[in-house]
């Protein structure tokens, strides 16, 4: 295992490709080993493309890149105007809430940060706020996607460590509120001192705040359908990514009339690349995965940790912040990949729910996306705003220390997560 280690990452110091770099150094293994035939390398990865619940991720793409082009974003901006723009900060608490309503729509963190940056950002700017503290309020509202469902880290995440799809998507509702409330807090901090005015000079009607639901009322409804046909054996995590794309088509073409078959064909081809990139990854990493089970290392390292402390909290915390360091340097998706299967087996002899620490590990490494010294959302963000790096990492540390608490917050109430998918499964 040392030997794949050391390779991956010479490899990633080399600039190569992630997806590579995993099946190379995993390739080691098996010319290394003198039990294991080289054979059985192919067979893992055709094995890793014939997984029926995989196939939720490249739905989940899909579906929501469809309904980017559907004209339910605009609609839900203005719905989230009229719910949180009369605060303190404005269109940095819009963002936030416009996360929150996305995050049951993109899956991903790092578009709909691009997404907010394109379309919000420089109305921010306008209105006077520093590109760092947009940058910021942006990247780290991109976060929220990380839990809320149809969350792709939560489907990769429950694939890889044999944990429910659907008690997964159940649990990250509530963290995923609970995260929008904290990093609306710290912006309306920040936004009080600085004298960031508010986009609306009152508090809404509850007729203004109707009408605005019912125009984005489709998209409000999608993980209500989504969560429901589930719980009720509708149909699987899978098979609700084709109910997701199917719905993205009605509401585009028959219900706001504004999708059209270029722009299916445009997104399709978006989709196809997304799709390709963590197909790659995914069938490149199991390699890995059966090297670890061959090596016996849940169980080593479960026998190192164990020894360490018996306390499950102390230990949960210690690979939270291994989690946190990795995610600093390792695109969230590839940490999901390489450590669900060493870690799940370990927290769950120490009687930590898998359910739980999902939710904890995909906030964790997730907001790797949002810090440096390789954070994809916010080199990305930080590129469309035309924001210097160093005054994006200067405005994050009210943010940073927000989403501490909230993984804290979690860690020591479980039930903030467990609630949902006990009472409804």
């Amino acid at each position: 295992m040392m030997l794949i280690l050391a390779a991956f990452a010479v490899f990633l110091l080399l600039g190569m490709p992630v997806a590579f770099a995993i099946g190379i150094a995993s390739f080691t293994f098996f010319l290394t080993s003198e039990f294991v035939p080289t054979n059985i390398a192919i067979q893992r990865i055709a094995a890793a493309s014939q997984s029926f619940p995989l196939l939720a991720v490249p739905f989940f793409v899909l579906a929501g890149n469809l309904m980017n082009a559907t004209g339910i974003t605009k609609r839900l901006i203005g719905f989230a105007i009229v719910c949180t723009g009369w605060m303190a900060g404005g269109l940095a608490q819009v963002t936030i809430a416009l996360s929150a309503l996305m995050g049951g729509i993109s899956g991903s963190a790092v578009a709909d940060s691009a997404m907010q940056a394109r379309i919000l950002g420089p109305s921010m700017l306008e209105r006077g706020f520093s590109k760092g503290f947009t940058g910021c309020a942006i990247a780290f509202s991109s976060l929220i996607c990380a839990t809320i469902p149809p969350s792709i880290g939560l489907i990769l995440y429950g694939f890889v460590g044999s944990v429910s799809i659907g008690r997964l998507f159940l649990a990250g509702i509530i963290p995923g509120l609970l995260m929008a409330v904290f990093l609306m807090g710290t912006t309306y901090i920040v936004a009080r001192r600085r004298g960031y005015k508010a986009e609306l000079q009152s508090p809404p009607s509850f007729k203004e705040v109707m009408v605005k639901m019912n125009e984005a009322k489709w998209a409000l409804l999608f993980p209500i359908f989504l969560i429901g046909g589930i719980r009720f054996g509708i149909f699987t995590p899978s098979e609700a990514g084709a109910f997701a794309v199917l719905y993205a088509l009605v509401v585009g073409f028959l219900v706001y009339n504004e999708l059209t078959w270029a722009d299916v064909w445009k997104v399709t081809e978006q989709s196809v690349s997304d799709i390709g990139m963590i197909m790659l990854i995914i069938m490149l990493s199991s390699m890995l995965g059966y090297a670890i089970v061959f090596e016996q290392v849940p169980q080593s390292l479960s026998a190192l940790v164990l020894g360490v402390s018996e306390s499950p909290m102390l230990i949960t915390f210690l690979i939270l912040v291994f989690l946190a360091i990795c995610g600093m340097f390792v695109e969230s998706t590839v940490l999901v990949l390489l450590l669900t299967p060493i870690f799940v087996p370990v927290i769950t002899k120490m009687g930590v729910d898998p359910v739980h620490f999902g939710i904890l590990m995909m906030t964790t490494v997730t907001m790797g996306s949002m810090t440096p010294p390789v954070g994809v959302a916010m080199y990305t963000v930080c590129g469309i705003l035309k924001c210097p790096t160093e005054e994006y990492i200067r405005e994050s540390i009210p943010f940073i220390l927000a989403i501490f608490a909230l993984i804290v917050f979690i860690a020591f109430f479980p039930q903030v997560a467990l609630f949902l998918p006990n009472m409804l499964f």
